[in-house]
């Protein structure tokens, strides 16, 4: 079983969701980003979601473009990436880790190589927000073939007909992007998941996780009472900037005591 698929049936067993933060990798710095993974493994986080920085993050809000152009400035690179979850492998074997990020530089690095590479450093799942499920056989059997999760966004927008298409081939979670628009922005109402998550249910036996907007500890309890996971990002990294790592790890330990509660767990 995979570390996904293990955290996943643990929280089941707990009747709780996960709390899935994210962390920009370099930014600001490389210290920092490796501060913080280690201390969200220690203040809760049940899965971690690194940031791969990128020259033109279409999907996100202002809040991560400026972290990925803080972490390119700070010499940022896929392979100082999985150098860094190397680095953190040395002290923690347990805490799932998925990359979220675009298709060019997995390309330039060579799909073989680089999933062969990011299995070896400890790299857990995908989240690969460019990749189109038409073109999905791009990483899909090299992913399959070292063991990596590909975890698949489907949206409001993503219509029943091809939900099944879309989630074909993935694995570890769903990623349910939970509004029309860019990361960092409003979040969904507990009516809109009360709609929207039975209706991914009915297609899919994998976790669901929702992201995009998610900023508080009530929003994300909100989404623990309706799905398997809350992701939270700008919200963190709008936090980093403004105080220091020991805030952020104490906001962190606020979403999971919440997410924790959400069901009584």
């Amino acid at each position: 079983m995979s570390r996904i698929a293990g955290t996943f049936a643990a929280l089941r067993a707990e009747n709780r969701a996960a709390l899935i933060p994210f962390v920009e990798a370099f930014d600001p710095d490389r210290e920092t980003s490796l501060a913080l993974l280690t201390g969200m493994a220690k203040n809760g986080a049940d899965i971690i979601e690194i940031g791969v920085p990128f020259t033109d993050p279409m999907a996100d809000g202002p809040t991560i473009q400026q972290a990925g152009r803080r972490a390119l400035n700070a010499g940022a690179t896929l392979h100082g990436v999985l150098a860094l979850v190397r680095e953190f492998r040395l002290s923690n074997n347990h805490t799932p880790l998925v990359l979220m990020g675009y298709l060019n530089p997995i390309l330039s690095y060579g799909t073989d190589s680089f999933t062969h590479d990011a299995a070896e450093a400890g790299v857990d799942g995908l989240i690969v927000v460019d990749l189109p499920t038409e073109e999905a056989d791009l990483l899909l059997p090299a992913a399959a073939a070292n063991g990596l999760d590909v975890i698949r966004l489907v949206a409001p927008t993503t219509s029943d007909d091809r939900l099944p298409l879309v989630l074909a081939g993935s694995s570890g979670f769903v990623y349910y992007v939970s509004i029309t628009g860019i990361t960092g922005t409003r979040t969904a109402s507990a009516a809109d998941l009360a709609r929207d998550i039975p209706r991914i249910r009915r297609v899919t036996g994998l976790p669901i996780a929702v992201g995009f907007g998610i900023r508080t500890p009530a929003q994300a309890a909100i989404v623990a009472q309706h799905a398997d996971g809350a992701i939270v990002a700008s919200a963190l990294i709008d936090k980093l900037v403004t105080t220091n790592v020991a805030t952020v790890l104490e906001d962190v330990s606020s979403l999971s005591q919440s997410v924790r509660a959400a069901r009584g767990a």
